[in-house]
């Protein structure tokens, strides 16, 4: 039996994750949990993918998972696979804009230039 992880998940603790550790995960990874946070929070989302997304995050956000996350090197690999796993079952829901909006965050987030990108560009992605 698989533990639910969702009830891990807020707003509040997915950014006090990423304040706290968003070097140590890597902008990979982050980049990643921020499609999925901006596709939890699009009104067009549905139900079952949203549980989807919420049981992710809610893992990526839990202190205790498979591999701890202090471990250097490997700390975050099984985070990185349940998050491209959530990914890949709501990539049907993921937009140009939100991954337009991911890219943009993790760039403030990691202290680099933002780009702004057109409508158009995103759509060619």
């Amino acid at each position: 039996m698989t533990k639910d992880y969702s009830p891990c998940y807020s707003e509040d603790n997915l950014k006090a994750k990423l304040a706290r550790f968003a070097r140590v995960a890597g902008r990979e990874l982050i980049e990643k949990v921020l499609v999925l946070y901006h596709t939890l929070r699009a009104p067009s989302t549905p139900k079952w993918a949203r549980a989807a997304i919420l049981g992710a995050l809610g893992y990526f956000i839990s202190p205790i998972d498979t591999l701890p996350d202090f471990i250097p090197g490997v700390g975050y690999t099984d985070d990185l696979a349940v998050i491209a796993a959530a990914l890949i079952t709501v990539a049907t829901h993921i937009t140009p804009e939100i991954k337009a909006k991911a890219r943009e965050q993790v760039a403030r987030l990691f202290g680099e230039p933002t780009v702004e990108v057109t409508v158009e560009a995103r759509e060619r992605e």
